[in-house]
């Protein structure tokens, strides 16, 4: 039995010129991760969920994969920042193209394991701390989350930074609580028990997800705004003829 797959080739290259950028991103620190000094978050969190709104869930996942590849063996990310990064480009690129519902489960799947993960799990230890991952659940469920994916589509919309924002708010916390889920399995009780770290991220990491989205909003608007005036956006589209390449699996 054979499939037969059909890969455009301006995907391919697309994906290639956005792994080679999200490898580069992944070398950049924006901030220091909290309690780990020699671990930052780079500009590739900015740059996922701009890579899934351009590129969608298929395509900008698998550069994501490719560049957050490239990055580790780099020494630039860790495991959690890999994961983190596939997760926030998968969930910017469905709600993008409207597949809400799944967007919100792979969110919700990941905050239920995350949050009753056993013994460890901050819904055991300090529930307080899961408080903004909450709120952005219920944003990424609402209308508001349907009117920004159309904002950001309307060429003519006024708060298209606005909502960029709201997108890459609600993907950059699957890929926080996605990224903090694999911190959690693969490292040993840190320095003073994991009571004190979901007590200390308490108010950190919404600052650090607002920043990384408002970031994500600045770069994504802006650079929608010059596509869309330079007549570039159908290059990234997925809609109508496009040159093919076949491939032939058995």
């Amino acid at each position: 039995m054979s499939i037969n797959t059909r890969l455009r080739t301006k995907d391919i290259a697309l994906m290639i010129c956005f792994t080679a950028l999200y490898a580069v991103f992944a070398s950049i620190p924006i901030f220091q991760l909290l309690g780990m000094p020699s671990r930052s978050i780079t500009a590739a969190a900015i740059a996922a969920p701009v890579i899934g709104v351009l590129l969608g869930p298929y395509v900008g996942t698998v550069s994501a994969v490719l560049g957050g590849t490239i990055g580790f063996f780099a020494g630039s990310f860790a495991p959690w920042n890999f994961v983190a990064g596939v997760v926030t480009t998968l969930c910017a690129g469905l709600l993008y193209k409207g597949k809400q519902l799944w967007c919100a489960l792979i969110y919700a799947s990941f905050l239920v394991v995350f949050g009753f993960c056993p013994s460890i799990g901050p819904a055991w230890l300090f529930p307080l701390s899961m408080w903004f991952q909450i709120v952005c659940l219920l944003v990424l469920v609402s209308p508001l989350q349907l009117i920004a994916v159309r904002k950001i589509k309307s060429s003519s919309s006024p708060s298209l930074a606005l909502a960029f924002f709201v997108v890459s708010l609600t993907s950059t916390l699957a890929g926080q609580i996605s990224g903090s889920l694999t911190y959690m399995l693969l490292i040993p009780s840190p320095l003073g028990g994991w009571l004190l770290i979901w007590q200390g991220l308490t108010i950190v990491y919404p600052i650090e997800r607002i920043i990384i989205a408002l970031g994500s909003a600045l770069t994504g608007s802006l650079l929608l705004k010059a596509l869309r005036s330079s007549n570039l956006i159908p290059l990234f589209s997925r809609e109508g003829k496009q040159e093919t390449l076949n491939v032939k699996a058995v």
